[in-house]
């Protein structure tokens, strides 16, 4: 077992025991909240020493320098001037070095949590431009929950305890290479796995995310310019991560720009933690806590209704399936959907975040958007609306269509699609790959390989047809099919079985019948021994 798993499954068994009854999509709230703020206190102790703030005496700790040095009237300059660079400033007594003290000699009143995370709310304001990033990013946290413990003094130790598992995880590995993200994402993916349904609406697997992410950043050279990519419904943030991993150069600071919105509070406060525990700084990132569809970002509208969109270089999205919307009529009069005909149904949202999603893609960027297979071939406005994307006075805009396997997603059993749009395209034919058949199976969930996700991209690249895989249909093709996109409608799947032989089949008969006779004959002849009389055997001849 390698450092990463030894350190996660060790992790995972010992939260798990905490918890108690409570939930994992609940708990998993103190869990990674606890993680983000020893990382924000470890990375300010880190800002301190690399800049010299702080004057470190013989055999002083970090944190006993800033206890020293940052007291009274010299606190808010100190805080002050962490914010300027790192957007938040954590106080010398809410330190976590601090925190894990008054915890180990028993100084921890019940209060020094809610103190803890409303200073760290207050500091957030010292900087205007990282506001947005770091405020209310610890309100999840339910420090009044009863199940944490019936009284304020118990409460105090379950979240006492939580702190000292989270204070025994190694962030560095034995070869010194920084895991604190990997553990995160790991966590991430347990909680999920743990919370069925509900994990769905937070985390997209991996492997899924690996293929829209290869897809999108395509043909990307490492170049001095930087990267936009965006997320409408961004959940935990893993999709605009994986991204990130497939960008060259994107580990550097500043190669990429993360966008991302999320409806649900809690998912999006997971989302500003889980990228910045990645090393995504503050300046790096914007992302907001809205309905993407009924509130379109960015930027929308100004105060005078006028639509200042911004446009991107790659869109990623894995939207809730089938979801209700408002589509009240006025909405055709939105920029992000006016274009197509008709609006999404009332109770499918799905094209709805389709056109919104690729209303800000810019010209030459690709856009991967992972969707239930009835986009595919649903007629009335959905057929419509896919129509007029196949027939854009632009040209075709979809580009591929690629059928997953069943049972990929936590909570979600049926298969899903992947469609890719472009907007600028020299031809106007559409790519078909179904790798519904590819896949490993999991006890609760079907995985994709290595192989199985290269073999896609591989086809992708190439767009050319593979035998029962894949199929480049010509626009004649699509118009053909009066615009439904089914799957098997292009690329045919069937195998023939193999013709029976009806003398093989009459041969194992006769030989089957004749192994019986033999033991019938056999047991009659036993029978007979122990004086029992039977007919058993007397029908078919024996072998001689």
């Amino acid at each position: 077992m390698n450092d990463l798993q030894s350190i996660t499954s060790k992790l995972w068994a010992m939260a798990n025991e905490l918890r108690g009854n409570m939930d994992a999509s609940e708990y998993k709230n103190y869990i990674l909240a606890f993680m983000f703020y020893r990382y924000l206190s470890e990375h300010q102790e880190q800002y301190l020493i690399n800049n010299h703030v702080l004057d470190l005496a013989e055999g002083q700790s970090v944190n006993e320098a800033y206890l020293e040095e940052a007291n009274n009237a010299e606190l808010k300059d100190y805080l002050k001037d962490i914010s300027s660079s790192l957007g938040y400033a954590i106080a010398p007594d809410d330190t976590w070095a601090s925190l894990v003290y008054k915890i180990d000699n028993s100084q921890v009143i019940p209060s020094d949590y809610q103190t803890i995370f409303n200073n760290f709310n207050e500091n957030a304001e010292l900087n205007a431009n990282a506001v947005q990033d770091f405020r209310g990013v610890f309100n999840d946290v339910n420090l009044g929950d009863s199940r944490l413990g019936s009284s304020t003094n118990e409460r105090a130790k379950s979240l006492n305890r939580i702190v000292k598992l989270v204070d025994t995880i190694e962030f560095v590995g034995q070869d010194g290479e920084d895991i604190l993200g990997s553990i995160y994402e790991y966590l991430i993916g347990q909680f999920a796995a743990s919370a069925g349904k509900k994990g769905g609406e937070f985390y997209t697997p991996h492997e899924v995310s690996k293929i829209l992410a290869k897809i999108v950043t395509e043909n990307l050279q490492p170049s001095d310019q930087t990267f936009s990519v965006y997320d409408p419904t961004c959940g935990s943030g893993s999709l605009l991560l994986t991204v990130q991993g497939e960008v060259p150069g994107g580990d550097k600071a500043g190669a990429i720009k993360f966008y991302g919105q999320e409806k649900n509070t809690t998912t999006y406060n997971l989302a500003r933690m889980n990228l910045m525990m990645h090393g995504v700084s503050f300046n790096n990132m914007t992302l907001s806590n809205a309905d993407t569809l009924e509130s379109d970002w960015p930027d929308g509208l100004d105060a005078k209704g006028v639509d200042h969109p911004r446009n991107f270089n790659a869109v990623v999205a894995n939207p809730p399936y089938s979801a209700h919307w408002d589509n009240s009529e006025s909405k055709l009069k939105d920029p992000r959907f006016k274009d197509y005909g008709k609006l999404a149904p009332k109770t499918k949202a799905d094209y709805a975040f389709v056109l919104h999603s690729l209303y800000h893609l810019n010209e030459n960027g690709t856009m991967a958007i992972v969707l239930p297979h009835g986009v595919l071939f649903r007629g009335a406005a959905e057929g419509t609306i896919r129509k007029n994307l196949i027939e854009h006075q632009t040209g075709n805009r979809i580009y591929a269509v690629i059928g997953l396997p069943a049972n990929l997603f936590y909570g979600v059993t049926i298969p899903t699609t992947i469609i890719v749009f472009k907007k600028k395209r020299t031809t106007k034919d559409i790519l078909f790959i179904d790798a519904s058949k590819e896949f490993e199976k999991g006890k609760n969930q079907n995985h994709l390989t290595d192989a199985n996700i290269e073999k896609i991209i591989h086809a992708y690249h190439e767009r050319k047809d593979v035998a029962k895989y894949a199929h480049l249909a010509s626009i004649e093709e699509i118009r053909e099919n009066e615009y439904n996109l089914n799957i098997p409608r292009y690329v045919d799947t069937f195998e023939e079985e193999e013709p029976i032989d009806l003398n093989e089949v009459n041969r194992m008969l006769a030989q089957d019948k004749q192994e019986i006779a033999d033991l019938e004959a056999k047991i009659a002849e036993q029978l007979k021994i122990l004086g029992v009389e039977t007919t058993l055997g007397e029908q078919v001849k024996p072998k001689e």
